[in-house]
This record gives structure tokens, sequence and C-alpha cells, in this order.
């Protein structure tokens, strides 16, 4: 776990507890203000428990998995996005100067020679389904 310059590593792990539930999706409410707890469920309903997987409604766009979204993000990190479009050459130059990883790299190699306009031209390439539009 990262430390936090401002106090220590115990702090930070009690600091770490109280947000889990609110990263993780449970039913908790806010810390700083006893008034804005939720209510308790009634004694004939059962607990709230966390959201559990990630195929929530608004996690994803339409057409892709969670999954497939961060893998396209992880693609992009690795190409400065201020200069589109690339052709294969040039995300080749990009991804070695970003040092990206070999899948990464290897990736690009299997791109064909033509030039992408967005990253989600060259995820589409790579044979990965792409977002649907929604009008």
């Amino acid at each position: 776990m990262d430390q936090n310059s401002t106090h220590g590593p115990r702090m930070d792990d009690e600091l770490s507890k109280e947000v889990q539930s609110h990263l993780r999706g449970g039913p908790t409410g806010s810390r700083a203000e006893e008034w804005r707890e939720p209510e308790p469920p009634g004694e004939d309903q059962p607990e709230p428990d966390a959201i559990i997987g990630d195929d929530r409604p608004g996690s994803a766009p339409a057409g892709m998995t969670t999954e497939q979204v961060d893998e396209r993000s992880r693609l992009g990190r690795f190409i400065a996005g201020t200069h589109w479009p690339y052709t294969k050459d040039q995300l080749r130059e990009n991804a070695e100067n970003m040092e990206a990883p070999q899948d990464v790299r290897d990736a690009i190699e299997r791109l064909p020679d033509k030039e992408y306009a967005t990253i989600d031209d060259v995820w589409k390439a790579l044979g990965h389904p792409t977002a649907t539009e929604r009008f």
C-alpha cells in the first residue's frame, strides 16, 4: 500500500478500511456526519450487501465488458493520445518511447499497415469489440 507523507502506515491502514465499503460498492453511509447515515433495514428485512460483479449498469459501454474496457485503456496508456491519426510505424515508435510492455508491442505488430484515427480503431483492428453507439 502506498503511504501518505502526512501520517504513518497505521493511520493509512485505518483510513483505507474506512473507505473500503465505498470503493467496493457497499451500502454504508458517509462517516462525516451521523445524520447522513442511511437508516438500518427493518426487523424483517435483509441486510443489504455489496454490489457483486463488475457488469453493473453504467460500468461499461454497451457491446463491451468491463474487462475489455480495462484492456483497451491499458493499450491506450502506452500511446500518447494528442497527435492522432497514427500509422502503425508511429504507434510502434510511440509504444517504444512510452516503454510499453512486450504484450502491447506484440499487439501493435499484429496491426495492418494503415492509419488509425482513434484508440478504438486500433482496438477494432486487433479483433476486439467496440462500444455500440446509442442514438
